[in-house]
């Protein structure tokens, strides 16, 4: 802790017993009754605690404006893109009621915006050109055993014929060979043509391998006694001619157990812009809950999620080209949980850090690892404590970039586990052998944190819930700031709303953070009361905003190569004394992979300033940024917008 700060609390703590003893002197009995709140109140509107702690405030929007929104990500013109979809609201999903809104934080204002499917539960990143992508989203919502009345699962069509794919739509009737249960398609799906086989060296044909198709049946009738416990084929009504032999359905059981989330193909490109959604082609794999990860050739990796049948995609993963709007498969075979916390490393690796938001096998592809891509290869990273609590965690890169040092904060036990952890933990990607240590412990056992990093190389933590999903009133009103330097951690002021499932945070232009969203399974302490998603939002501005004047950034350049440098004029450049490039956020369950802070060499003259994108293409990746400079008390400017190409 600095000088600096001692002297300021220690004036905090002694203004703070005057009133005290001011108010009890006049007030008597009635201070203690009633008065906590109010000097509750008086206190965090002091000059001298919001120097120390920063301060909180709610948004509030006009009701014909609010919505459940799930994900949020800040765009290259200021304005803050909110997307709810449907908003975990199935009543929303069955009148396909989407909702997406534009805010503008500076003039205040909200436009609604035509969505085009269901987004809820989607991915999403920043591209090079300044647009957003979106993948994934929601087909059909789960169902609980008790609310399933007809037996379904998964229905895998084979097609034999190798002239041509099949085209089975929607309400297309599959009876059993064996069992003679009928089970009718709720979707339609483009089965491939046959593959023929040949030997690599002779030429020689071999075999014919089936084209297969993937859809979700549901049995024509309710009741138990249309389940179904062995593997069967299935005759497809409504084929005619060879079709009648080429193309058939096989399953395993189809039965009433619950049914999970089922994602969608769709991809998107938000324009800023143009302020709308613009149509390309689809993913080669239906997704929800996926995870977005920008590559060194600014090219995206979409890992996870939900399949079109709501069964986790089996370690398929693709890249999506900007250039030409299409994806496709990488090599290999990968899997993860769902929204696995996947980042970029300076040296064109990725690095999964074991954070991820829950759906897949408690045993599959969730210890954290160094992932070439290209090969395919894996090396594990040890040291991670609380490793069985893993989901529902947070990961932030610790700036600046360079370092690359991650942290990653709290988490939870495997699915609707009442465990949570206090713990942080920081690895070094740089040293030789990356092994995971503790940092600074939590107060709490904390699921879903909301991490922001700041301007002044510190990271802001806040909200989440010792339970899942907030149970049994257990959200956290605590926030605190990482000093990523010292490696020193300390309580600031606590949010007035609290923040659980379906939340995030944002760092805005002028240097605060927005935080929206909340989802509680319940709303008391007992469980029994059913939770209301929260709505509002809440702005958090840090202490350096309290500490006096802070430093201009004129205009300079709106584009700056890498390695080549740019000029801005400041009436504060001696004061300054350092400059990062910051990557807009998209957030969503405690994942935002976009979040980076890159250090700028810095060199000063009289009126301006003069920074220097490092040449790293990994390091920098084509797109937009925040340029933010802070002075020597810590304060940062309001951010001037630049595009590295």
């Amino acid at each position: 802790m600095t000088d600096r700060s001692s002297r300021r609390r220690a004036r905090r703590i002694a203004i703070g017993a005057a009133v005290v003893v001011a108010l009890a002197g006049m007030n008597g009995p009635w201070l203690w009754r009633v008065g906590s709140e109010k000097y509750h109140d008086y206190k965090i509107n002091q000059p001298e605690y919001k120097a120390d702690n920063g301060h909180w405030e709610i948004v509030d929007f006009p009701e014909e404006y609010r919505q459940n929104t799930i994900h949020a990500a800040l765009l290259h013109t200021g304005k803050v893109l909110l997307v709810a979809g449907s908003g975990n609201n199935q009543k929303n999903f069955d009148a396909k009621k989407f909702d997406t809104r534009l805010w503008d934080p500076v003039k205040g204002t909200v436009k609604k915006i035509p969505t085009p499917t269901d987004l809820f539960c989607t991915g999403h990143t920043q591209l090079g050109n300044g647009n957003l992508l979106i993948a994934g989203g929601t087909q059909r919502y789960e169902k609980l055993k008790g609310d399933i009345t007809k037996a379904g699962g998964l229905m895998i069509v084979h097609n034999e014929d190798p002239d041509e794919p099949k085209t089975i739509p929607a309400g297309t009737k599959f009876t059993g060979k064996k069992n003679g249960k009928t089970f009718v398609s709720a979707d339609n799906i483009l089965v491939e043509k046959a593959k023929k086989v040949f030997d690599k060296q002779t030429g020689r044909f071999l075999r014919t391998e089936p084209g297969l198709g993937r859809v979700y049946v549901e049995a024509a009738k309710s009741g138990a006694k249309y389940e179904t416990g062995t593997q069967d084929n299935y005759r497809v009504q409504g084929l005619k001619g060879s079709d009648t032999r080429n193309v058939y359905g096989m399953a395993q059981k189809l039965a009433l157990d619950k049914k999970d989330f089922q994602g969608i193909k769709d991809t998107f490109e938000f324009d800023p812009v143009a302020e709308r959604y613009i149509k390309v082609d689809p993913m080669n794999e239906a997704r929800w809950y996926p995870t977005l990860t920008t590559l060194s050739d600014g090219k995206v990796l979409s890992t996870s999620g939900l399949d079109e049948i709501g069964q986790l995609v089996p370690g398929k993963n693709e890249v999506y080209d900007p250039k030409t709007k299409k994806w496709r498969y990488t090599k290999g075979i990968r899997q993860f949980p769902t929204y696995p916390a996947i980042f970029q490393m300076t040296d064109g690796k990725l690095f999964y850090s074991g954070s991820n938001a829950g759906y897949g096998p408690d045993d599959v592809g969730r210890k954290p690892g160094i992932w070439d891509l290209e090969t395919n290869k894996w090396k594990g990273i040890p040291g991670l404590s609380d490793p069985e609590l893993m989901e529902t965690s947070g990961t932030v890169e610790l700036p600046p970039a360079q370092d690359q040092k991650y942290m990653v904060v709290g988490g939870g036990g495997v699915g609707e586990s009442k465990e949570s952890s206090d713990k942080t933990r920081i690895v070094d990607l740089k040293a030789d052998d990356p092994r995971f240590v503790d940092g600074p412990e939590l107060e709490k056992g904390t699921r879903y944190p909301q991490i922001s990093t700041l301007p002044d190389d510190t990271v802001l933590i806040s909200g989440g819930s010792e339970d899942y999903r907030g149970r049994s009133d257990s959200n956290i009103h605590q926030a605190r700031i990482y000093d990523a330097g010292t490696g020193e951690m300390r309580r600031v002021a606590d949010p007035e709303v609290g923040r659980n499932y379906h939340s995030g945070s944002i760092l805005l232009p002028d240097g605060r953070v927005m935080f929206f969203g909340s989802d509680s399974l319940y709303a008391d302490k007992a469980n029994t009361k059913p939770g209301v998603f929260e709505q509002r939002i809440e702005i958090y501005t840090p202490p350096y905003l309290y500490h006096g004047s802070r430093p201009t950034l004129g205009k300079g350049p709106r584009n700056i190569e890498r390695g080549g440098s740019g000029t801005f004029p400041t009436k504060h450049s001696s004061a300054i004394k350092s400059a990062r490039l910051i990557k807009p956020s998209a957030s969503t369950h405690v994942t935002d992979i976009d979040q980076t802070s890159i250090a700028l060499d810095l060199k000063k003259s009289p009126g301006k300033v003069t920074v220097t994108v490092p040449k790293n293409r990994s390091l920098v990746e084509t797109g937009w940024y925040m340029l933010f400079v802070t002075d020597d008390q810590g304060t940062p400017s309001k951010a001037q917008w630049v595009h590295v190409p």
